[in-house]
């Protein structure tokens, strides 16, 4: 590495450093006006709250590190360019794209190191933060836990099992519910099992779909009965399985694979989770897209006139990034585009516009 190469990189890595910590901290500040009435009116300690946000800050920086690296690059290339520093390392034979190779490698690492964050830390701390919400927060019970890639709840009625919960639709997914009763020795025993595709909460009940009812006298002898639809009165309500039911924000790449996997080998349907899973690998390495397009844009003027214009057209490519994933990502999981190409496609579009800016580079 050259005494050239460890300025540039010096000089990125400070404001890369500046800019993360500041947009980290705007972050926090917003998130905790939104969400202290909430403490506040659920009696909250200092602890608890100082816990919940202090877990939520690997997400957050999670999602910052794209912008930073943008930002950090158009400004460290910007002041290079007003002070004429790269005008003289050209008149010194160094073309723009040597210039910007230390950038573009350290922002592969940094896309490493984002990717190692969400995958092993921030699914982590994102259900500890949930717990601290929902069970020390607002006293919810926790009444069942996610084993096994299945939801297993200790119901007033019986013990349920769910291989899914969709929290967007209030449906239950490959259902085994096993309900008890006494028995003349003073124990309980089986008295009904309910086994069913699905079941959706419509109109304050439970609908179940496709169910199997096996119901048993006193002797043991199991009743069998069958149905396409029927309403079950279950006291619980879809506010209650939340608690149990992992996001695939608190998966990481491998275990929502796994998970995927499992429940599309039940039959049911995946597209929401193959969305997310690909996802999970295209949000990291748009880091490295970034980093090329603001190579580019501060590069595109190198009078001191250009460079303000410059940033703020990128700070607005780079914000559209969000907006394109986003919706990108909710046509996938809602069918619209298939998975792959949902995850993907915001990151080809500002890959082809970072390339053909870069070719254009005045070396």
């Amino acid at each position: 590495m050259t005494i050239l190469d460890r300025y540039i990189l010096r000089e990125f890595i400070k404001m890369f450093a500046l800019i993360l910590v500041s947009l980290a901290g705007l972050y926090l500040i917003v998130d905790f006006f939104e969400r202290v009435r909430m403490f506040l009116s659920n009696d909250a300690s200092v602890r608890q709250m100082a816990s919940y946000f202090l877990l939520t800050l690997p997400m957050i920086l999670s999602q910052m590190i794209p912008i930073a690296v943008l930002l950090s690059t158009l400004l460290s290339f910007g002041i290079l360019s007003k002070n004429s520093e790269i005008t003289a390392m050209k008149a010194n034979g160094l073309s723009l794209y040597r210039l910007s190779f230390p950038v573009i490698v350290v922002s592969l690492v940094i896309c490493i190191a984002t990717f190692l964050l969400s995958e092993f830390i921030t699914p982590y701390t994102n259900q500890r933060a949930k717990y601290i919400k929902l069970i020390e927060v607002q006293q919810r019970e926790q009444l069942g836990s996610f084993k096994q890639d299945e939801i297993w709840y200790r119901g007033e009625k019986g013990i349920y099992n769910f291989s899914v919960f969709d929290p967007l639709t209030s449906t239950l997914k490959g259902i085994r519910i096993h309900f008890f009763a006494p028995d003349d020795r003073g124990g309980i025993q089986l008295a009904q099992r309910i086994d069913a595709r699905e079941a959706v909460w419509k109109d304050g009940e439970w609908v179940f779909r496709d169910l199997l009812v096996t119901s048993f006298t006193p002797e043991g002898i199991p009743l069998i009965e069958r149905a396409t639809s029927r309403v079950i009165p279950l006291p619980e309500k879809p506010s209650d399985f939340t608690v149990v039911q992992k996001d695939t924000e608190e998966m990481g790449l491998l275990e929502l694979s796994r998970f995927t996997k499992k429940i599309r080998s039940e039959g049911y349907e995946t597209t929401r989770y193959r969305t997310d899973m690909h996802g999970k690998i295209a949000f990291p390495l748009v880091s490295v897209i970034l980093a090329i397009l603001g190579v580019s844009f501060s590069l595109k003027s190198e009078r001191s006139g250009g460079i303000a214009q410059s940033i703020g057209l990128g700070i607005i490519i780079g914000f559209s990034y969000w907006i394109v994933f986003a919706f990108a990502i909710s046509l996938g999981r809602a069918g619209t585009l298939p998975p792959v190409l949902a995850a993907w496609i915001a990151n080809l579009l500002l890959g082809l516009a970072a390339a053909i800016m870069f070719t254009r580079v005045r070396t």
